[in-house]
């Protein structure tokens, strides 16, 4: 009996996903999980927001909006309701993959008709993506990580100009643009930020990035180019009005530009889903992945409302989980909370604009370098042992770079290309798919059959090889069916 009654509570336990922990440890834990992915949430629109015109007090409205609608989708993602939510730790914020093609519409269009023009598109991708959710989750084995890898690598290469201008000064009219003080604040914070990942632990290790901002910002005060006006003007308790910067306006070649995005935000979360789900214990079905991508898109949908951008997973904060072993969900739905009042605080939003923009590239240069390295490392189990796949690499990522190494390049093309074909990122995305497609799925399977078994016959020492084209989820051949 007393048996029967062991398994029975062991049967009623809660899995750690699903526990909640003392209201201190929630907070504290929960705040962590800001902590770590703050600058990550703020970064996007501190790029967006200039290059469609906006002033320091506009755009500090905007990175205020943005940590609102990424506690909104946060929730949406952990806590869930109906068929939305992967119901797991994790946090959304917005894409980094969407600020090279918004970027892109910013410097296309005029200022009064940037922000409408990509909210609309954001508003389109994201109804798109929401319907398409419940069928994308069947599509996985379509992306493995030759794939995935290879946008996230585009994602941060694409982002280091960025860093780099942002280091110089940011306006390159400016009389001190590329200046040995812009440079060397830079330089420092950059160093800065390496020490502390070094010698912290812990906690301070993973908010090494938001310390370096803050030492760099307060040694920047001497030397003269921190500017306090934009937290002089901004008010302790605000609300992001919903479409501050004017209706929704909708153009066909920005459209297409972020629903290009939504596909990458949704191969990203993706992939995001499947390494939590094995950090947790609990691994992503296709009905989680089919949840977690439909709060994705729903969060999008809904985040132009109160003046945000796509949102999608942030990894940084599924390393966060696997380090601290902290796997409930309720205490990610905590830094949602969070990252509302922030958003409801303009004068916290604010200053975040404090940071000046050398100190922000050399901080810029650690994070978008981070979010190429995590593409790296998940190119290193694409089965690069294949020379396929070497190529769909080499190929995606030669055609990604063009807009970087070449601004020009498309400068004959129609006006509306250029909106997709000036984001490295979409570019590099599509050659990626559909070269994947092309070589490990839509291969003449019976002709490389035969090919092996000839090959085989010449040396019995080599083993026999599947035919090329038969791969599994991760770009491996595959020997059991594909799941």
């Amino acid at each position: 009996m007393a048996a029967i009654t062991g398994q029975k509570s062991e049967g009623d336990r809660k899995h750690p996903v699903d526990e909640t922990l003392p209201p201190f440890k929630m907070f504290t834990s929960g705040l962590q999980h800001v902590a770590a992915m703050y600058a990550g949430v703020v970064a996007p629109p501190m790029i967006v927001g200039p290059a469609c015109g906006l002033s320091a007090t506009e755009t500090a409205f905007l990175m205020g909006a943005s940590l609102f609608t990424a506690g909104i989708a946060t929730l949406l993602q952990t806590l869930g309701f109906w068929k939305v939510g992967a119901k797991l730790p994790f946090v959304n914020g917005v894409s980094f993959a969407g600020v090279t093609p918004m970027v892109a519409i910013g410097k296309a269009q005029s200022p009064e008709h940037a922000l409408p023009i990509i909210f609309g598109a954001v508003i389109v991708a994201g109804v798109l993506g929401f319907v398409l959710a419940p069928y994308f989750s069947k599509l996985v084995r379509f992306f493995p990580p030759v794939v995935t890898g290879t946008v996230i690598t585009l994602i941060g290469v694409s982002l280091l100009p960025v860093a780099f201008n942002w280091s110089q000064g940011g306006n390159a009219k400016a009389p001190d643009y590329g200046s040995l003080t812009n440079i060397g604040m830079a330089a420092l914070t950059f160093l800065i930020v390496l020490v502390l990942r070094r010698v912290l632990r812990g906690f301070l290790q993973q908010i090494a990035i938001l310390l370096g901002l803050i030492a760099g910002t307060l040694i920047a005060i001497p030397v003269g180019i921190t500017h306090f006006s934009a937290i002089t003007k901004a008010s302790l308790i605000g609300f992001p009005t919903p479409f501050h910067f004017g209706a929704p306006e909708f153009d066909i070649a920005a459209i297409v530009s972020m629903c290009i995005v939504m596909l990458v935000c949704m191969t990203e979360s993706t992939a995001d889903m499947l390494a939590l789900g094995r950090i947790v214990d609990r691994p992503a079905d296709e009905r989680t992945i089919e949840g977690g991508l439909r709060a994705d898109t729903l969060g999008t949908a809904i985040s132009p409302l109160f003046n945000g951008f796509a949102n999608s997973a942030f990894a940084q904060n599924i390393g966060l989980v696997a380090m601290t072993k902290v796997r409930s969900r309720f205490v990610v739905a905590t830094s949602g909370l969070i990252l509302i009042v922030l958003g409801l605080c303009p004068v916290a939003a604010s200053v975040i604009s404090l940071v000046p923009l050398p100190v922000l590239g050399g901080a810029g240069i650690v994070l978008f370098g981070s979010v190429a390295a995590s593409g790296i490392q998940t190119l290193a189990s694409a089965a690069m042992e294949k020379g396929d796949n070497a190529l769909i690499v080499a190929a995606a990522v030669g055609i990604g770079l063009i807009p970087i190494a070449a601004p020009d390049f498309y400068h004959n093309l129609p006006k509306d290309l250029l909106v997709v074909l000036d984001s490295g990122i979409s570019t590099g995305c599509l050659v990626a798919i559909v070269l994947n497609l092309a070589f490990n799925h839509f291969g003449r399977r019976d002709t490389d059959a035969e090919a092996a078994e000839a090959a085989q016959g010449a040396d019995p020492q080599i083993p026999q090889q599947p035919a090329r084209g038969a791969v599994d989820d991760s770009g491996e051949p595959a020997t059991t069916p594909a799941h």
